[in-house]
């Protein structure tokens, strides 16, 4: 049985590579048989005078001067999107904000639409493009629902609420992360899909180095392993009882840091380190002894599904992560803690002892959660339909 050529995918997300997120593994999935343009997009935080403000100011502007939109960027079938950076306002805010990105959005974007070979199938994973819808060309609109940016620590949230709630009744059909944000979606009066994310267990699959690596030079063993942005979602009390209370070793916090709480810098035992790329994670990972995650109970990370949860399972190693949502549904495969004290306790046990067996037989689950199986998924509610 034969299907039908699928649709041009027009997609508006996070800055194409600039760090793995969902969208990207799905979409990474997707290119070898889907046309894609990637449409590099910018947030709603509002500025702040430090240097993390600055080099990504100078990133956008970098994209909008040095790489316009051009018809000979969209490829036929390539393994890497077409990517497009139209100019944008920093800001949604008011009523002229979002004429005015309206207007640029569309400047920009009319062309690369009209020279597809069908109007495209749009996925956007933020409520910024509500302006668009009926403006824009298109088969369809999907709502790929990550976060609720709403509560995110950081974001313009009043805004970003007040255009979600613009969006979502408009678009053919939305895709939810997590069962909180599908009740959010349904309280809105929009159905949705569950999708979890996925992970790519070959990539997780290192053996252990035999030297530390550079990142952890100097640092007392056994390392505890933290990777992802350093934000106020990181809960204090957690971080700062394992730091007094572990005996030895490190906690070692990688990533970007977009505004922390500054209690975090005088935690005894606890080292940052930058941003490094997706493809040294597995190595930091096989030279610690346990991977933590000290979330924070917050409205954002109830609703969030972190990347990490499953990429910590997938690299055999002992996991102790907060007890939130995302979390509970693998309290076979982790230790899921809900005080400081077990937090640290379970730590301690796992940098001591290794994984438990029982937790390493409820990690084979993961073999059903590749990216291959949830980008299929993905497709045909973007879609509407299987093609070939």
């Amino acid at each position: 049985m034969s299907f039908p050529a699928p649709p041009p995918w027009l997609v508006f997300a996070d800055d194409w590579g600039r760090h793995p997120s969902s969208c990207q593994h799905l979409v990474r999935q997707l290119l070898p048989t889907r046309r894609v343009t990637w449409v590099n997009t910018i947030g709603t935080r509002p500025p702040r005078l430090d240097w993390g403000t600055v080099k990504r100011a100078a990133g956008k502007i970098r994209g909008w001067v040095f790489k316009p939109v051009r018809r000979e960027e969209i490829p036929s079938a390539a393994l890497v999107p077409a990517v497009v950076s139209p100019k944008m306002w920093p800001s949604f805010r008011s009523t002229f904000a979002r004429r005015l990105n309206r207007k640029l959005l569309l400047r920009a974007l009319r062309p690369v639409v009209a020279a597809m070979p069908a109007p495209p199938v749009v996925v956007t994973t933020l409520p910024l493009v509500a302006d668009l819808i009926g403006e824009l060309p298109a088969a369809r609109w999907v709502y790929y629902c990550v976060d609720d940016f709403s509560v995110w620590p950081g974001y313009d949230g009043e805004t970003m609420l007040r255009m979600e709630r613009d969006l979502v009744p408009k678009v053919d059909a939305a895709v939810a992360v997590s069962e909180t944000l599908q009740h959010k979606l349904a309280a809105m009066g929009c159905e949705s899909r569950l999708l979890t994310h996925g992970v790519d267990l070959g990539h997780w699959n290192v053996a252990a180095p035999a030297a530390a690596p550079p990142e952890f030079a100097g640092l007392e063993p056994p390392i505890v392993l933290f990777w992802g942005v350093i934000d106020r979602r990181m809960d204090v009390a957690y971080v700062r009882h394992l730091g007094e209370h572990l005996g030895r070793g490190t906690v070692v916090l990688v990533g970007p840091q977009e505004d922390p709480d500054p209690a975090l810098k005088a935690i005894p035992r606890v080292a940052f380190c930058p941003a490094v790329p997706f493809d040294r994670l597995p190595a930091l990972a096989a030279a610690a002894a346990v991977l933590v995650m000290p979330y924070a109970d917050l409205p954002a990370t109830r609703a969030m599904q972190p990347l990490k949860l499953k990429e910590y399972l997938a690299t055999g190693k002992p996991a102790v992560v907060r007890a939130l949502p995302a979390t509970t549904a693998w309290a076979d495969a982790a230790d899921v803690c809900d005080t400081p004290a077990a937090f640290t306790a379970a730590v301690a046990a796992r940098a001591e002892a290794g994984l438990p067996a029982e937790q390493r037989a409820a990690r084979e689950r993961l073999t059903a959660e590749g990216w291959a199986a949830k980008a299929a998924a993905f497709a045909e509610c973007v879609e509407g339909k299987k093609f070939g």
